[in-house]
């Protein structure tokens, strides 16, 4: 293996990687779909409508970022992707609390973002991260 070549991506990371796209997708769509609504007037407040989509489309850029460094193999990536799954828990519990058609919605975010923490602390994703675990040694 020359120095240029990475060693393979485990397959977590690789998982870790999509959860992240998913939820950035996630996000971007709602925006988009909030700014549609604003402009064509089916909202009643424009002002809020606009600026809630921009919001939305803005910090989908985070897990978009995210996803993108985890799938190459940047250890920088981590610290963002697992803010994402942490702030998403919340969001999650608010949305199952809904009697709506929100409830399904929750669940798959829920299940995104525990499926996302537990793949972004595995070891073997720590690893190919080149992240260190307190107490190890640098090789």
């Amino acid at each position: 293996m020359s120095s240029t070549e990475q060693p393979p991506r485990p397959a977590r990371l690789a998982a870790a990687a999509a959860v992240a796209g998913i939820e950035a997708l996630g996000l971007v769509a709602g925006g988009v779909y909030m700014l549609v609504n604003a402009l064509t007037g089916t909202s009643e407040d424009i002002t809020g409508a606009v600026t809630g989509a921009v919001t939305l489309v803005a910090l989908g850029l985070i897990p978009l970022a995210a996803a993108r460094g985890l799938w190459l193999c940047r250890s920088w990536s981590r610290g963002p992707a697992v803010i994402t799954q942490i702030l998403a828990l919340p969001v999650a519990w608010q949305m199952l609390q809904a009697n709506s058609a929100m409830i399904p919605a929750g669940v798959v975010l829920g299940v995104l973002a525990v499926t996302g923490l537990v793949l972004l602390v595995n070891p073997a994703t720590t690893e190919a991260l080149g992240i260190r675990r307190p107490g190890q040694d640098p090789q």
